[in-house]
């Protein structure tokens, strides 16, 4: 008799309001849930995150960080550690230290990329409340592959920008409010996978092999960058030229070595750069004028007029650059996080 499979593992992706809304969400999930639940949510590298104990007493699904190599059982919630990538592969997770993707480590799109490429049209991909556009390209994988996608109503999340991207570029299965989404998934963990062909993504798997750092050597290089082109874009994170890719209309790069951002995450990490460059340039031409003040002090002190003139010139110009660099970098607009209102559609592709 054939075996019939499941929706039996859900991978989930939050970032800005994220604790809150995965606290209510595990909540509502049944303590015999026939299916794994793995998530990343978005926190610092130095700090330790206490997810899983939150988790755990929020609900009846044991939470914790997964060993590198665990298996996969049902019921049981698998968290990203800080500072690590939660990856799937068949039948058992991985815990690497693999490059950023979209600056952040661990981050949401390894995660739906990895489940995708391993476990196919069993996979639900679920975007809960967050910034930027992080889990849309992930999404995007999960749906290639044959798996659902799920998205928080924006209108619910506390910060919608995730959801909103994963509407406008993937044709969403479901789209509903938190106080909804458990009776969702449990809804679909029941419902047995549609018979479906299904056509393995070279580029999915080859993206999954990048985050691995499983390159095989610089004279053959792996592969997102057989799918793209070269772009005019340096690497935030290492300086490497960046490559292209397209699909379905969103704009992603990757470098060599596996960095990985959305043009909005790059856009975001250039305003970064282009801040801290300027306050640099700020600072160093503060202290050229001051040090060249006190060079012509010391120039008068010793009736070197001609010396302490030239000084004082130079001390003058790098003042007026101050004030004219001051002026240019109070008046910059705020890096970080940028909303997406306005690429909000009025209703994703199909809802439930």
């Amino acid at each position: 008799m054939r075996h019939v499979q499941r929706h039996d593992i859900i991978v989930i992706g939050a970032s800005m309001g994220g604790v809150e809304a995965l606290t209510a969400l595990v909540r509502q999930l049944p303590g015999d849930l026939a299916a794994c639940v793995l998530l990343v949510l978005h926190v610092p590298a130095q700090h330790r995150s206490y997810l899983p104990e939150i988790l755990t007493r929020s609900g009846p699904l044991p939470a914790h960080h997964p060993q590198d190599g665990e298996g996969l059982e049902p019921g049981r919630i698998y968290v990203a550690p800080n500072d690590r990538h939660l990856l799937v592969e068949p039948g058992r997770v991985r815990v690497m230290k693999g490059p950023k993707e979209n600056g952040h480590r661990p981050a949401v799109d390894p995660l739906f990329r990895s489940a995708a490429s391993a476990h196919g049209p069993r996979v639900v991909g679920v975007v809960l409340t967050g910034a930027l556009d992080c889990g849309t390209g992930g999404l995007l994988a999960v749906k290639r592959e044959g798996g659902l996608a799920v998205v928080q109503d924006p209108r619910d999340a506390l910060c919608p920008d995730m959801p909103r991207s994963a509407m406008e570029f993937v044709a969403v299965d479901h789209c509903v409010r938190l106080e909804e989404m458990g009776a969702l998934l449990t809804r679909l963990v029941a419902t047995p996978v549609a018979p479906r062909s299904r056509k393995r993504s070279r580029q999915v798997e080859t993206e999954v092999k990048a985050m691995k750092v499983d390159i095989p050597s610089m004279d053959d290089p792996p592969s997102p960058l057989e799918y793209a082109k070269p772009s005019y874009y340096g690497c935030p994170d290492c300086g490497g030229v960046l490559f292209e890719l397209e699909e379905d209309g969103l704009l992603r790069f990757r470098c060599r070595t596996g960095h990985a951002y959305t043009a909005e995450a790059l856009s975001g990490s250039q305003q970064n750069q282009l801040d801290g460059a300027m306050w640099a340039a700020l600072r160093a031409l503060e202290e050229s004028a001051s040090l060249s003040r006190r060079l012509a002090t010391q120039a008068r002190q010793r009736n070197h007029e001609r010396s302490a003139l030239r000084f004082e010139e130079r001390a003058r110009t790098a003042e007026a650059q101050v004030q004219l660099l001051r002026q240019a970098v109070l008046a910059a607009p705020p890096s970080g996080v940028a909303s997406a209102e306005s690429r909000l559609p009025d209703e994703p592709k199909q809802m439930s």
